[in-house]
């Protein structure tokens, strides 16, 4: 559920993408895209590995991690961040 409207999905395979890579730059949160599996079978629009994505703060999830073992971001189509839910969990 994204962090800031909890009634709100944003888990799915035609908006995740692995981002491993996070970092903070002058108070502002950032991933990079590290998710070099096939767009085609998940339905979803190419982003090329190394691209950068900033992430507002209400986007982050922290309170859970996710069973992958990666980062992940979930994007609209137009990249409108949905939520960055961080690497960790069983």
């Amino acid at each position: 559920m994204q962090p800031d409207v909890p009634t709100a999905s944003c888990c799915g395979e035609a908006d995740a993408y692995f981002a491993d890579e996070v970092h903070v730059r002058d108070g502002r949160t950032y991933v990079i895209i590290t998710d070099d599996r096939p767009d085609e079978p998940r339905g979803r629009p190419h982003i090329d590995v190394g691209t950068e994505i900033e992430v507002p703060d209400h986007k982050l999830k922290w309170d859970k991690g996710n069973p992958t073992g990666h980062g992940v971001i979930f994007l609209s189509r137009n990249r409108y961040v949905f939520c960055y839910v961080q690497p960790g969990g069983a």
